[in-house]
C-alpha cells in the first residue's frame, strides 16, 4: 500500500521540486502536475508528486496521517502550528459537542416520560 504525504514546494527547477512535509525534505519528480510554484501543496507517493491539492486538502490528509499514526502508538510531527488539529467527539466537552452538532443544550431536569 502507498500512501500519499502532503508536502509544500520550496523550491522548483525542471521536472523536479524541493519540497518539506511531516518533519522530511524531499527532491520529487514533478512530471505528473502542472506547473508548481513554491508555497503550493502536493501529494507525494514516494518521490513523485501526483496531485497539486490545496491547504485544506493537505490539512485533511495531515490530520488523518495523524490519526493512523496515533492509533499505532506514534507521534506525529506539527505540520500547522495554527490549527489544533482534530479531536475526537469523546474528548470533546458538552458546549464543543452542541456547537459540533448545533443541538440545543439538554435540561439537567430532563426525565423520562
Amino acid at each position: 500500500m502507498c500512501i500519499g504525504i502532503p508536502m509544500r514546494v520550496v523550491t522548483v527547477e525542471p521536472g523536479f521540486a524541493q519540497v518539506i512535509g511531516r518533519g522530511e525534505t524531499r527532491r520529487v519528480r514533478t512530471s505528473l502536475v502542472d506547473d508548481c510554484q513554491p508555497g503550493q501543496w502536493l501529494l507525494v507517493f514516494l518521490d513523485d508528486a501526483r496531485e497539486l491539492i490545496t491547504h485544506e486538502r493537505a490539512a485533511e490528509v495531515n490530520t488523518t496521517l495523524d490519526l493512523l499514526a496515533s492509533a499505532i502508538g506514534q507521534s506525529a510531527p506539527s505540520v500547522f502550528h495554527d490549527d489544533p488539529g482534530f479531536v475526537l467527539p469523546s474528548a470533546m466537552d458538552v458546549q464543543a459537542l452542541q456547537q459540533m452538532t448545533q443541538s440545543q443544550p439538554i435540561p439537567h431536569t430532563w426525565r423520562p416520560t
